[in-house]
């Protein structure tokens, strides 16, 4: 699902909104998540799940093509765990979309 498409789908939900203030609100809530990121700080959304960043320090990689010895820069990459109510429902779905194409396996 893309931005737009999440966009649309809350706006089908909520008539009474415009398409314009959900698209505010959508980025309203993006910005924040990603100033809290900014500032080192974890992100829970209870049942949905958790944005938090790992650090990886600097090392030393390689080139698969020619082997070379490489330096890596220090960095932060962000880290999604999903929460149990997220996980469950997904698994049920897939659960259940198996069973109607009748691959249980």
């Amino acid at each position: 699902m893309t931005k737009s498409e999440l966009i649309e789908a809350l706006s089908k939900k909520q008539p009474y909104l415009t398409l314009k203030d959900v698209d505010l609100a959508v980025d309203c809530i993006i910005e924040q998540m990603c100033q809290a990121l900014i500032a080192n700080n974890r992100i829970e959304v209870r049942d949905f799940g958790s944005f938090s960043l790992h650090y990886h320090p600097a090392r030393q990689g390689r080139n698969p093509k020619t082997g070379e010895s490489l330096n890596l820069a220090a960095k932060y990459l962000l880290h999604f765990k999903a929460g149990k109510e997220l996980r469950d429902r997904v698994d049920e779905s897939r659960f259940v979309c198996r069973i109607r194409n009748g691959n249980q396996g």
